[in-house]
């Protein structure tokens, strides 16, 4: 995709943040009743993916009725039916699926190089999407997707799992509020030891560990600071293991009043209880560490709100992923609110991760 076709397909989606959608009136929402809501209907196609095990949020949440899955895979399907989250459910073709009666949204779980292919023919028919990450290698038929779901008002939901992490919501506040100042720096890592066999699958894929992992941070850091000025990459395989996999990774993203870093590799032992996000402005910095198990550091240049100034921790109650997300998702579906995720932000994202990545945009 040539900058010039960026350009025109980012003019498109930012006028979309004026949609109906994302003003809060969703095609066929149905308000809120003195007895309760009703229960959204919404099916999964894919079991494939690492995160597919997160319908579970859905079954459990009274905002949604689950109404079947497809897996045409005979392989997969017999490899996960016995789990506890998929048993019970109908299993279907994709056309069953997509005419059942009354189906409103669709969760995407399939293989990463599927991904885009399925939420193109769900769009298509009409249905509200949850798509994991990566959205696919192809930016100009992710662009695509999001220009047809901006037309018509259907919601694209990217399974990107820190949105509503308790501590990024307070870091989105204090950012909203100002109490940081001038934001010049930040810096994101994500990392985790990765099999031997998980890695053999993950090399298929150009974009190497960070393509895997990077998108939960580039969206962080593209939710702080925006779109880059430049992104420049750098891959590596360092493992002693002969797969060709890029599994040491960082990115460096230029604006022009700050620097960020995006870091990820498939060997850090512990990893998880690294993976970071630190902001950094002329009046305060925010640390959160670990991502999944959230807590903050927090240094403040002035007392702000209920925070004091200087250094002083931040906790937060146990976090789970998807369910804000499932939340999220419901509230907009009904027309309660808009989305605070619009197209262009995602497009943006998409972009940023592929430059990361070394990946071409066309």
């Amino acid at each position: 995709m040539n900058r010039s076709n960026r350009r025109e397909a980012l003019r498109i989606l930012g006028g979309a943040i004026a949609s109906p959608l994302l003003c809060g009136m969703a095609p066929g929402a149905v308000p809120a009743n003195g007895a309760g809501k009703p229960r959204i209907k919404i099916g999964q196609i894919g079991v494939a993916h690492a995160h597919a095990s997160k319908l579970a949020v859905y079954r459990a949440s009274a905002d949604y009725e689950v109404v079947g899955i497809v897996e045409p895979d005979v392989d997969l399907r017999n490899q996960v039916e016995s789990q506890e989250v998929f048993q019970g459910l109908p299993w279907m073709t994709l056309g069953q699926l997509l005419n059942v009666p009354g189906l409103q949204a669709v969760l995407i779980e399939t293989r990463v190089r599927d991904l885009l292919n399925m939420a193109e023919q769900c769009v298509a028919a009409g249905k509200h999407i949850h798509l994991d990450k990566p959205a696919g290698e192809s930016l100009p038929q992710f662009t695509r997707i999001l220009g047809a779901a901006a037309k018509k008002r259907l919601l694209i939901q990217m399974g990107y799992m820190y949105r509503y992490n308790p501590a990024v919501v307070l870091l989105r506040e204090f950012l909203k509020q100002g109490w940081l100042g001038d934001v010049f720096e930040v810096h994101a890592v994500m990392s985790k030891v990765i099999d031997p066999v998980e890695r053999r699958g993950l090399a298929e894929y150009r974009g190497g560990v960070l393509f895997e992992l990077g998108g939960h941070i580039t969206d962080l850091v593209v939710g702080v600071l925006g779109k880059p000025t430049k992104v420049t990459p750098f891959r590596q395989h360092a493992a002693r293991i002969d797969d060709q996999l890029e599994d040491n990774m960082l990115a460096v993203f230029e604006y022009p009043r700050a620097v960020a870093t995006v870091k990820s590799s498939a060997m850090e032992v512990e990893g998880f209880e690294r993976r970071h996000l630190v902001v950094c402005g002329t009046e305060g910095t925010f640390h959160i560490q670990p991502l999944d198990n959230p807590s903050a550091r927090v240094a403040l240049s002035t007392a702000r709100g209920e925070y004091r100034k200087g250094s002083q921790d931040v906790s937060f109650l146990k976090y789970t992923r998807y369910v804000g997300d499932a939340a999220d998702m419901a509230r907009i579906i009904r027309g309660e609110k808009p989305s605070d995720f619009p197209y262009a932000h995602d497009l943006t994202v998409q972009t940023t991760l592929l430059q990361a990545c070394g990946l071409s945009l066309e």
